[in-house]
């Protein structure tokens, strides 16, 4: 039997979220997704770029990643609304917890979007297209907020066939359906094909994906080497990828952040990879695991970017370690005078469980004393929140800017994680 499989997309995510939220839940008339509207970050802390947008906000050419600044050139009466990531998560788990009433092969591609696999369900529910508009509309009446779906054979057709008309829509695109549906669309609107791949094609005179599909594979192979293969195939519908609803093994920790100033000296640098490391740490012992490659990567005020790693003496998730070969790598790579906008630190080489250290005579530090110590800050921030327990570097910075810095930083930022609705005029 062919498969059947669905790729559920939810329509302009963090601002339908966020649009939904207001109207049931804050008592707001106006619904932002009529509107030219935006999910975008704070100017003033560097994080201003346009996370979402609404479908009347797209005649402006208001494009995600786009800076604010941009967006309202183009769009001067642009209703911006600031990120809620909290929110965002809430929305997320409530759709997936839907779909997995319907099939437990569901594989979670990003927050907002997932794939069914119907095959050994869909005799359950009916046919195809009812199950995916009942799921839709279900979704709308439940959450609030609107999807599309995209049904076929495959991963590949289904996503596509996810991505045509919108909002609060299904389509199909069975291999049967290629040559009407897929193939005349332009080359850039196949999946995986970016801006560079995009360019290079057209280069050729390869202008929709009907022509990238009858182009000789090897010309494309001597042009993109093995991607212009993986693009062939794409343009044919091929794809034999599985619905995987197992989350893949953690191969690493990682945060990095956009500092809200450029850093242009070593002891601020510093303070930042200590916040840095006081997450990863945090996540690496909550999922107990050690690490023993450690990277920091620094991006400078000109958007060029390096990173150096190293192998630790010992696998280790403890946060004063980190740092402290956080730091011996950020010695190593910063040339001391180029200001500093993003740093990262990530961690590899996963090992799970206690480790056991080797001996070194001439090292003193009591780790067991360190290990504990971390653990019982964990255990406080828990129960209290993370601001019950800071380093003293972080309770009274001597300098105004220095307070901008957090003393958790990365991933989602303090701002983004948390909307307080009341200082908001929610009409």
């Amino acid at each position: 039997m062919d498969r059947i499989i669905f790729h559920i997309d939810v329509n302009s995510a963090f601002l339908s979220w966020e649009s939904a939220y207001r109207i049931h839940h804050l008592g707001g008339k106006l619904d932002l997704r009529t509107i030219p509207s935006a999910i975008g970050g704070d100017v003033a802390m560097r994080h201003g770029i346009i996370l979402a947008k609404s479908i009347p906000a797209k005649p402006y050419g208001i494009k995600t990643g786009m800076t604010i600044v941009e967006a309202r050139q183009k769009c001067p009466k642009l209703y911006l609304a600031p990120p809620n990531y909290s929110l965002y998560q809430r929305c997320s788990n409530a759709f997936i917890d839907i779909l997995r009433e319907y099939t437990p092969d569901v594989e979670i591609y990003s927050i907002d979007e997932a794939y069914l696999d119907m095959t050994s369900t869909i005799h359950l529910y009916g046919k195809p297209v009812e199950v995916a508009y009942q799921i839709k509309d279900r979704i709308h009446e439940e959450l609030g907020f609107t999807v599309n779906v995209g049904i076929s054979s495959n991963k590949l057709l289904a996503k596509m066939a996810s991505e045509f008309k919108k909002p609060d829509l299904v389509h199909t695109l069975f291999p049967e359906e290629i040559q009407t549906k897929m193939w005349p669309l332009p080359v850039s609107e196949l999946f995986f094909c970016g801006r560079a791949t995009t360019k290079k094609l057209l280069n050729m005179g390869i202008n929709t994906i009907g022509d990238l599909a009858h182009t000789d594979i090897e010309l494309l192979k001597s042009h993109l080497k093995k991607q212009g293969e993986v693009m062939w195939a794409f343009a044919n519908g091929l794809d034999f990828s599985a619905v995987i609803a197992d989350v893949p093994a953690q191969k690493g920790y990682g945060n990095s952040t956009t500092t809200p100033f450029d850093v242009s000296d070593s002891e601020t640098a510093k303070k930042v990879l200590l916040a840095l490391c006081e997450t990863v740490a945090a996540r690496l012992r909550a999922d107990n695991f050690c690490a023993e490659l450690i990277s920091v990567g620094i991006k400078s005020y000109d958007l060029k970017y390096a990173s150096h790693q190293m192998k630790m003496k010992n696998p280790s998730n403890i946060t004063i370690e980190l740092y402290h070969y956080a730091c011996q790598l950020f010695e190593e790579l910063w040339d001391k005078h180029t200001p500093i906008r993003h740093l990262a630190v990530h961690t590899g080489k996963l090992l799970s469980g206690s480790m056991t250290r080797q001996l070194d005579l001439f090292d003193m530090t009591d780790y067991v004393r360190l290990e504990t110590l971390d653990k019982t800050i964990d255990t406080i921030r828990h129960r209290y929140g993370n601001d019950a327990m800071k380093r003293a570097v972080f309770v009274h910075p001597e300098r105004t800017k220095h307070r901008l810095i957090d003393h958790m930083e990365g991933g989602v930022s303090r701002e983004k994680r948390y909307l307080d609705y009341s200082e908001l005029k929610v009409v």
